[in-house]
């Protein structure tokens, strides 16, 4: 099944961690044991290019991703708006040379995304991967115009927040709104064209984002809280803003988004596949029994490996596990293809179809 994938770190994965991603899995795992890396993620990653290749990944939306913290106690995360702003332009420099030398394709418009489609799916082995420009908390977005310039260099997709705190606003473990500034840089993603990826944002921002904004939303990487209760995740009233503003929601195969009380760095994975599903039926049951706003973000090696995965998932391909697993609760064929690529095809279309894309 071919897979259309709404949240991945690639240049998180190529410059942060400094992986070569043109290797197999297996290779990199190697790599990092025999360099003797043990920090959490490492030796446990699930994806690399050839592993998306043998996985059908078609297309992605892959992340700008700097995060501006007072203390950096991870392998992540800079001090001042000025760094993050040059490591979102490492991480476009990572993409352009994997774009020259043909390994990822970046897609700007309507056009590009469905002429990449069809050459794709007829041709996979010699394909590129498709991309899409998003970028994961607007730390790198000096002052509100600053969007134009990552607009032109092909930025089609912004979450104003990550985990905490930014000058935009409050994300994930916090209760902090929109900063004014925020409220300048969402009339410019408007004028724009740029959809706002609600995901990661405080309850309280995710309510102003709604009040503010006009333009498209859509959810990356986001769950339930219903399947998994805390803060992180959607309430059923913010999945269902979602779902009336016709957006979509992307399942994220990070466990501690499926499996109930899991403590990163100490619980074990026990949740399975079987959870996503779950997800995508609670999704379906606030849409009126309608499959049109449930599509993949699975946010694989976003920072972890597969030591916080589902249990059945040790690398990117397992993904396909689900069709099977879909198909047992009667899913039909053209559901499970939405799902997997349909959804957001659409979804993105609309966004690539405008003037200024």
């Amino acid at each position: 099944m071919w897979i259309f994938d709404a949240h991945l770190d690639l240049a998180l994965n190529g410059v942060d961690w400094n992986r070569d991603l043109r290797h197999s899995v297996d290779d990199i795992r190697a790599q990092e044991t025999t360099q003797g890396l043990t920090d959490r993620g490492r030796q446990h990653n699930t994806l690399s290019l050839p592993e998306l290749r043998r996985a059908d990944v078609a297309v992605c939306l892959t992340t700008l991703l700097a995060r501006q913290e007072m203390e950096i106690s991870h392998s992540f995360g800079w001090t001042s708006p000025h760094t993050c702003y040059a490591m979102a332009h490492a991480h476009l420099a990572y993409y352009r040379a994997l774009e020259r030398e043909g390994y990822l394709r970046m897609l700007r418009t309507k056009q590009e995304l469905d002429q990449h489609w069809q050459t794709y799916i007829s041709s996979p082995q010699s394909t590129p991967l498709g991309f899409i420009l998003t970028m994961e908390g607007a730390d790198p977005i000096l002052t509100p115009d600053t969007i134009h310039e990552f607009h032109a260099a092909g930025l089609r997709a912004l979450g104003l927040t990550h985990y905490g705190t930014n000058r935009y606003g409050g994300g994930t473990r916090s209760e902090v709104g929109l900063s004014l500034t925020a409220v300048e840089l969402l009339k410019h993603c408007e004028e724009l064209g740029i959809t706002i990826d609600m995901t990661h944002l405080s309850d309280v921002a995710f309510w102003q984002v709604a009040e503010l904004f006009h333009g498209r939303v859509h959810a990356s990487h986001q769950n339930a809280r219903a399947i998994c209760d805390w803060q992180r995740q959607f309430s059923d009233d913010q999945i269902r803003y979602v779902i009336e503003r016709d957006g979509v929601l992307g399942v994220s195969m990070d466990v501690i988004m499926l499996q109930d009380g899991y403590v990163r760095g100490q619980s074990v994975a026990t949740a399975t596949l079987e959870r996503a599903v779950d997800q995508m039926d609670h999704v379906r049951s606030l849409s009126g029994g309608s499959i049109r706003h449930i599509g993949l973000g699975t946010d694989l090696d976003g920072g972890y490996g597969n030591e916080q995965t589902p249990a059945d998932l040790n690398r990117y391909r397992d993904l396909q596990k689900l069709v099977e697993m879909m198909q047992r609760r009667s899913y039909s064929q053209v559901e499970i293809e939405q799902v997997f690529y349909g959804n957001w095809m659409r979804f993105f279309g609309q966004v690539l179809s405008h003037p200024k894309a």
